[in-house]
């Protein structure tokens, strides 16, 4: 009678350390919260759930048509961008062109304000 106790409790011990043969981490989970008799092994195709031959070309549309309108905005705005950066840059150049313009001018105020005092001063200096 020992050894038939013995033999039952060997038993439990090799049935608890089966080796199981599974698909994917989650069967490796189902073997170990399923009890023994309730889990079923399903094949791949049947654990997809089956959402159509065209499931995913809906959302793949809509993303590739956000991607078109946002290249679309960035190369408006680029190109604003650039526009405006041309446009300072001839503003830039009209003002400097006057600031020279105008830097001549004051320069030959000068030059006349200076023969003006000076014949002034000579225009009085013959009177005294």
């Amino acid at each position: 009678m020992n050894h038939s106790s013995q033999d039952a409790g060997s038993r439990g011990i090799h049935e608890d350390g089966k080796l199981y043969v599974v698909d994917s981490i989650n069967d490796l989970n189902k073997l170990n919260l399923c009890p023994t008799g309730s889990q079923h092994l399903f094949p791949l195709e049947e654990k997809i759930p089956a959402l159509g031959p065209n499931s995913g070309t809906g959302s793949q549309r809509l993303f590739f048509v956000g991607l078109i309108i946002v290249l679309i905005v960035s190369l408006v705005l680029v190109s604003f961008v650039i526009f405006l950066i041309i446009q300072t840059g001839s503003k830039m150049d009209d003002v400097s062109r006057r600031l020279t313009a105008e830097g001549e001018d004051i320069d030959d105020l000068k030059k006349i304000n200076s023969m003006i005092v000076k014949r002034l001063n000579q225009l009085e200096s013959q009177q005294n």
